[in-house]
């Protein structure tokens, strides 16, 4: 074609608007894009994170939340310590619990039943209360008396060990964990039960024709699927005993709920001591959260696998 043609000048018109189209395409694929990537992304977390690092700054840079941070902080290792044993215990309580809520056994159906009944009938409150100052006691008054019986009997080596124990004698720390353990023995029997029963009749039949005994296909079989099922909701109640261990408060526990109660107290410096023990708090269950997404996560890839 000749310069100043008609048909090269729409030609390059043609090929600007191509040009143009794709421009306004692909920025539309970009901002989609972006608008995908921030509806993604988990602004609850990055708001948690900002109150961290926004309570985080002011400790460090006002005195009296640094001074109320120092002295509450005494109190983590209670508070951990309490967890943990309380739901080490009340794992194993909640699984022979709930093994005997599915037992074929009336005697221990019912009794599992009936212990999970109560404990879920009542406040977890009132059961602390019951239990440290109702319950323990009770159990030391057994105790003793079987310490006379043992006398009577000749036995007095052991009997007089077991008179000689006293009801205060035992700690409240001890108290709590026993209170927390029993309460949520019974909330776990329920998360096991559920996840055994999640297991297929087959599973147990199959076992059961291969030569195994019910305990066998029940430790070998059923409860390893029937534990890794239910995995996320035991995570979920570990978090919530780290929550309410906080309740041992009222047994005089120094535990960081105490101790922040104590401080504002004697200080009277109250939005310190609260904010701090909130923040704490807040700050080891979304710790936690996360940790068990990721094991959730990696349970779900082995599932694929």
């Amino acid at each position: 074609m000749l310069p100043g043609d008609p048909g090269k000048e729409n030609v390059m018109e043609q090929s600007g608007t191509i040009a143009n189209i794709k421009l306004v395409h692909n920025k539309t694929e970009l901002i989609h894009y972006i608008r995908v990537k921030l509806r993604n992304i988990p602004w609850w977390l990055v708001g948690i994170i900002l109150i961290a690092l926004l309570t985080a700054y002011v400790i460090v840079t006002r005195e009296s939340f640094r001074n109320a941070f120092l002295f509450i902080r005494t109190g983590l290792a209670i508070t951990i310590t309490t967890t943990v044993i309380s739901y080490l215990i009340a794992v194993t309580l909640g699984l022979l619990t709930g093994l005997g809520r599915i037992s074929s056994n009336t005697l221990f159906r019912n009794l599992a039943t009936m212990y999970v009944e109560i404990v879920r009938g009542i406040p977890m409150l009132v059961l602390i209360f019951f239990i440290a100052f109702v319950g323990v006691p009770g159990i030391v008054d057994g105790i003793k008396s079987l310490g006379t019986w043992c006398n009577d009997s000749g036995l007095t080596g052991i009997g007089s060990a077991l008179i000689a124990l006293e009801n205060n004698a035992i700690p409240m720390n001890t108290r709590a964990v026993i209170a927390l353990s029993v309460t949520y023995g019974a909330f776990l029997a329920e998360i096991f039960r559920a996840g055994i029963q999640s297991i297929g009749r087959g599973q147990m039949e199959a076992a059961r024709s291969q030569g195994m005994t019910y305990w066998q296909a029940m430790r070998f079989i059923i409860l390893p699927q029937a534990i890794r099922n239910v995995l996320p909701a035991l995570g979920n109640d570990f978090i919530s005993m780290l929550k309410d261990s906080s309740l041992v408060s009222v047994l005089a526990v120094r535990d960081i709920t105490q101790i922040a109660r104590l401080y504002a107290g004697r200080s009277f410096q109250f939005r310190e001591s609260y904010l701090t023990l909130a923040v704490l708090y807040l700050t080891m269950t979304v710790f936690l959260s996360m940790v068990m997404k990721l094991i959730e996560r990696r349970i779900q890839k082995n599932e694929q696998a």
